[in-house]
């Protein structure tokens, strides 16, 4: 049977989590509580749906949740009907575009979100590197010079200019963007040639799984073809170094991302998982 979660469904909902985190190849986008007080907290303005088997017992969770232009679906974790799991979430999202995001050897959920109408957009690919293997390499080139700052018009320049995918920062304000880079997790390193900005490394400090995340990595084309790229990445990890508790850079590039790609590799990152993000959208074609 599919029916809303209760409340008292969050021990079995937390067991399929940890499930999930036991094997890499199980991975959805889940919620991110792993306590049961915090979960219930997580899952209360959400739509959220599990399968249970003939005795009860909790087989399968999925939930909606807002995401960019509509939703995204958390899930489907666990065995059992995962495809009715998903139609049932799927009459749910009101005719919004639905978003997923499923380990690429997640099989099992790949097959029932393709069964539901969900079709692949991209592999994202995640690559990692010890901190101290890429900071060692840190330099700034003559002639630029490097700085943790740069106000929102040029960075909302460069954003724009580096990467014709990149959009969802171009409609934060200032306020947004300063009161980003203000958080005590997130760094900014950015090189500057005669005052105007070359490129910059965007850093998120994860001190819990003693990791920094590099979410973003942007070169003016003015300014490629320099090896900024490679530099960027160096001083980032030597930003990261200035906490002993992260041992590991990760970073992360599209299929389609080539020249990062090629990057990662020529600067000894390993590559760690893929991930593919699904789209589900009726509302494509409508006038």
């Amino acid at each position: 049977m599919i029916r809303p979660m209760q409340a008292t469904d969050a021990p079995d909902v937390l067991a399929l989590l940890a499930w999930m985190d036991d094997a890499p190849e199980r991975e959805v986008f889940a919620p991110d509580a792993r306590d049961e007080q915090e979960l219930r907290g997580e899952c209360e303005d959400r739509v959220c749906l599990v399968a249970e088997d003939m005795d009860g017992a909790v087989q399968a969770y999925c939930g909606l949740a807002p995401f960019r232009d509509g939703l995204v679906l958390e899930g489907p974790l666990g065995d059992g009907d995962l495809p009715g799991l998903l139609a049932r979430a799927v009459e749910r999202a009101d005719g919004l575009p639905v978003y997923a995001f499923a380990a690429r050897d997640n099989l099992g959920a790949r097959e029932a979100l393709e069964a539901c109408g969900f079709t692949p957009m991209h592999t994202t690919d995640f690559y990692t590197a010890r901190v101290a293997d890429l900071a060692r390499h840190a330099r700034i080139p003559q002639g630029y010079a490097a700085t943790e700052h740069l106000a929102p018009a040029a960075y909302r320049a460069l954003y724009r200019a580096a990467e014709d995918g990149w959009a969802g920062r171009l409609e934060w304000t200032d306020a947004d963007l300063q009161a980003h880079f203000a958080r005590e997790d997130v760094r900014l390193v950015a090189l500057t040639r005669a005052g105007q900005p070359a490129g910059f490394a965007e850093l998120e400090l994860n001190t819990e799984a003693s990791r920094a995340d590099l979410t973003y990595l942007a070169v003016h084309p003015a300014e490629r073809g320099q090896g900024l790229g490679r530099v960027l990445l160096a001083l980032a990890a030597a930003e990261a170094a200035a906490f002993p508790e992260l041992r590991d850079l990760r970073v992360r590039a599209h299929d389609h991302a080539r020249p990062a790609r090629a990057l990662y590799a020529h600067a000894g990152l390993i590559h760690c998982r893929s991930v593919v993000t699904y789209l589900r959208d009726d509302t494509e074609g409508e006038a």
